[in-house]
């Protein structure tokens, strides 16, 4: 595996919107060194206890969460959200990603899930952020909060995402999790 530099990012990969630059004033976001920092939405799913529902990825409840939308999201003491990337992705065949969490946040005590993007994954990322402090995290829409870090193969995949009909295909934005009956 050998990391894509910037130049190729933008020859290889579907990123829309795409911004060529590294933009500051902001959490950075755009195009970096190996990868491109994304941005995260304005739609949230803030987790909670009021309805005392059970988390189950085979049995999701929405009930376990609050719905938010706007130009931030409070994340109360040591809970958990899940948003959504402003950009849309196609990934190659010959390429994996991995999405990490920027600095600017881990240094608050806020942690972005790393989540493998596969060969031939497309669309929006739902992003699972942590708040791991006692206090609670304000988190900025349409700011930078992961990086994808792009890694291309010696050789194609010999199985993409696309060719096992991942689940989680062309997701249009923030995607609760869910298990196909029957596979």
């Amino acid at each position: 595996m050998a990391a894509l530099p910037d130049w190729e990012i933008e020859r290889h990969i579907v990123i829309r919107p795409f911004e060529s630059t590294h933009v500051k004033g902001t959490i950075s976001y755009g195009v970096s060194s190996y990868g491109y920092d994304v941005r995260v939405g304005r739609r949230f799913k803030v987790f909670t206890n009021v309805h005392s529902a059970i988390v189950d990825p085979k049995n999701f409840d929405d009930r376990s969460f609050v719905n938010i939308e706007g130009d931030y999201c409070l994340i109360p003491p040591n809970s958990f959200a899940l948003a959504e990337t402003v950009e849309y992705l196609e990934i190659p065949r010959d390429i994996i990603a991995i999405c990490v969490g920027k600095s600017t946040y881990a240094r608050c005590g806020i942690i972005v899930n790393v989540t493998p993007l596969e060969p031939e994954w497309r669309g929006k990322i739902t992003l699972e952020i942590s708040n791991t402090t006692p206090l609670p995290a304000k988190i900025y829409a349409n700011e930078g909060i992961a990086q994808i870090i792009f890694l291309r193969g010696e050789k194609v995949c010999h199985r993409s995402y696309a060719d096992k009909n991942g689940k989680y295909q062309d997701q249009k934005g923030l995607t609760l999790p869910f298990v196909v009956q029957g596979q």
